[in-house]
């Protein structure tokens, strides 16, 4: 029996995901779902021990749990980031691997762009004002409008936010390997980071990037800036961040993502760090991202099959 185990939930129906599995279980294939994330890397070997594909999202999947799995040839990863999986292992052992690109362009680029409003209109604050049976005092906001908006990586999801900024009335700053033709005011790190209002970090993790946003880095920010991170954890330097917030350095931040996945280690430093607004990596977790993710996931498996590489949604892995 030819084996598919998607290894932890995608996020959608079981009627959804029946309706697109429908095609490969009349191919003959055995389609094995799990309702619930692995406890740890020895259950995910064993989930996806005798699969020839196997399906994760962002749960980290290491050799330990690959040598497990002697007959996968491809993997599927429903995510937009492969930082989490093994990839110099399935190289050596020729198991193909894509991502699933573009499923969550509109949902992180939503997510970063509601932080900055919630911090410019201190939205955490009035509710615990209006809770204590306080006034609007002290409450006064920022408006987008005029602000510079300064975007670091302007792949699709940073592009989606640079058009929500100038439909805000902002100005748009932004900073990447690959400069996009629309964008007006392309410039360096450096002065991206001393010029804008507002940073809003869009970038993968790989080795050029880790780290990227560190002391010195945030210490080139204006005082009155804010910087959102829906991006990868490892990016910002979490205590450097922390610091510059409780000494006044910068005027606060928005974060999604940390240097691994919720919950987090109760000496974290953000977790005490004022004006910050923290949420638990939730950027690509919509309910039309879902479904766009599981179609691109079933897309991916179809054409991997039909060896139509050119057809499969993923960057270059």
């Amino acid at each position: 029996m030819k084996e598919i185990v998607i290894a932890q939930p995608l996020g959608i129906t079981r009627e959804l995901l029946e309706s697109l599995a429908s095609g490969l279980k009349k191919e003959g294939w055995n389609l094995t779902a799990y309702d619930k994330v692995p406890s740890g890397q020895e259950e995910l070997g064993k989930r996806i021990e005798g699969a020839d594909i196997a399906v994760i999202a962002n749960y980290p999947l290491k050799k330990e749990a690959l040598e497990k799995a002697s007959s996968l040839k491809y993997l599927c990863v429903a995510f937009t980031g492969v930082d989490h999986v093994d990839i110099s292992y399935c190289k050596e052992r020729h198991i193909a691997v894509s991502n699933c690109a573009g499923y969550s362009t509109e949902s992180v680029a939503e997510l970063a762009f509601g932080m900055a409003l919630s911090l410019y209109r201190m939205l955490p604050e009035c509710g615990e004002a209006i809770r204590n049976g306080k006034t609007n005092a002290g409450l006064c906001g920022i408006e987008l409008k005029g602000r510079k908006f300064g975007i670091i990586g302007t792949g699709a999801i940073g592009q989606r936010v640079a058009g929500l900024a100038q439909a805000f009335g902002c100005e748009v700053y932004g900073y990447s390997r690959t400069p996009k033709t629309y964008l007006v005011n392309y410039t360096d790190l450096d002065t991206l980071l001393k010029t804008c209002d507002i940073i809003s970090i869009h970038v993968p993790l790989t080795d050029e990037t880790r780290g990227l946003i560190n002391k010195e880095k945030i210490a080139l920010m204006k005082k009155d800036a804010i910087l959102i991170n829906t991006a990868r954890g490892p990016v910002v330097d979490s205590k450097a961040l922390a610091d510059a917030l409780k000494e006044g350095k910068i005027a606060g931040a928005g974060i999604d993502v940390f240097e691994g996945e919720p919950p987090l280690p109760a000496d974290h430093p953000l977790l005490s760090a004022p004006h910050t607004i923290l949420s638990p990596h939730v950027g690509f977790d919509t309910k039309e991202a879902m479904e766009r993710r599981a179609i691109l996931v079933f897309h991916n498996i179809e054409n991997y099959l039909k060896g139509d590489q050119k057809n499969v949604i993923c960057d270059a892995i």
